[in-house]
């Protein structure tokens, strides 16, 4: 049995997701919690409430909340915001805002 959580299109680069993402998978959820707390990274505020979401759902589907830990968590790029930055000389250079589809699996540690 397992508990779901997804965010899509949050407005934050998935390379900067990626790095916490390593810092909680497979660690037990409340730890994970607490290392999304105290991790100065911008992304940590999305993480931490995609974590809490799927903690949620666990207990909405009476997952034991003392076993539960990270089993999956995965980042895929969203679509890209294109928007034109004026340079020198007329031209225009691109700048490209990236988005985020976030995936966190949560999963019962077999005694």
């Amino acid at each position: 049995m397992e508990a779901r959580a997804i965010h899509k299109y949050a407005r934050i680069s998935p390379r900067k997701v990626k790095i916490v993402m390593d810092l909680i998978r497979n660690q037990d959820a409340e730890k994970a919690m607490a290392i999304l707390k105290f991790t100065p990274k911008s992304a940590c505020e999305y993480l931490e409430k995609l974590l809490h979401s799927a903690m949620a759902n666990a207990e909405m589907k009476n997952m034991d909340m003392a076993r539960l830990y990270v089993a999956e968590c995965l980042v895929c790029p969203g679509p890209i915001l294109k928007r034109i930055r004026p340079k020198d000389h007329g031209r225009a250079h691109r700048i490209l805002k990236r988005t985020s589809h976030m995936t966190i699996v949560l999963k019962e540690r077999e005694i």
